[in-house]
């Protein structure tokens, strides 16, 4: 074997160094419960999130630029940030992560959705949303990975300038509905802030909960 493949090798298995099962297990399953409620929900009621998804729709609608276009280069952007900050455990988590949910959001597009007038109810709508936003990424997030650009971003950023990870969903987010203010009316967007201020509160929660290594290190 050449010394260049022999490296392309060992580089390729460092990838996977401190990768557990138990993990990528969990990422999987919590990314088929952030396609569920987006399916389910989200979808169906026309709230919004900011962030990058909320970004893409504003570039669309003043710039006639493609959501597929904008979103591609913007989530890329994110993860390979994130990549050279947060290291090699973190892309594959993220790989997991996206993977899982393509493939969970794919299965339930076969379906009919399960609360097709949640709508009409956008405060409902909110509120559920958040929960399943929330407590999904919140998971795939601890493992390690990221969902989308927009968990991406947040890790890095957390990471760079030592603030608690639901902040920074927070400034992200406003950030996005402000120019979404543009062309949303006030109503929608009041029902969208409330939605991401829930879900950004449940990611930073679920990140303080104290794993058992840390709980064992408290009690020596």
């Amino acid at each position: 074997m050449s010394s260049i493949a022999l490296r392309t090798k060992e580089k390729f298995a460092s990838l996977f160094t401190g990768i557990t099962l138990p993990r990528c297990i969990l990422t999987v399953l919590s990314s088929g419960l952030l396609a569920f409620g987006l399916y389910n929900v989200h979808a169906q009621s026309g709230v919004t999130e900011g962030g990058i998804l909320g970004l893409t729709l504003w570039l669309e609608h003043f710039f006639h630029i493609s959501p597929a276009i904008s979103g591609f280069i913007l989530n890329a952007i994110s993860y390979i940030i994130a990549w050279r900050i947060l290291g090699n455990s973190f892309i594959v988590y993220s790989a997991v992560a996206t993977g899982g949910f393509s493939i969970f959001y794919g299965i339930f597009e076969q379906f009919p959705p399960l609360f097709p007038g949640i709508g009409e109810h956008p405060l409902i709508a909110a509120v559920v949303g958040a929960l399943f936003v929330g407590i999904s990424c919140g998971l795939c997030v601890r493992m390690g990975g990221a969902p989308s650009g927009d968990d991406a971003f947040s890790m890095t950023l957390a990471k760079i300038i030592h603030i608690d990870i639901q902040w920074i969903y927070l400034l992200s987010d406003l950030s996005v509905l402000a120019l979404s203010l543009s062309y949303i009316p006030v109503k929608r967007i009041a029902y969208s802030l409330l939605t991401v201020l829930l879900s950004g509160q449940l990611i930073g929660l679920i990140q303080k909960i104290p794993s058992k290594r840390q709980k064992k290190s408290a009690g020596t």
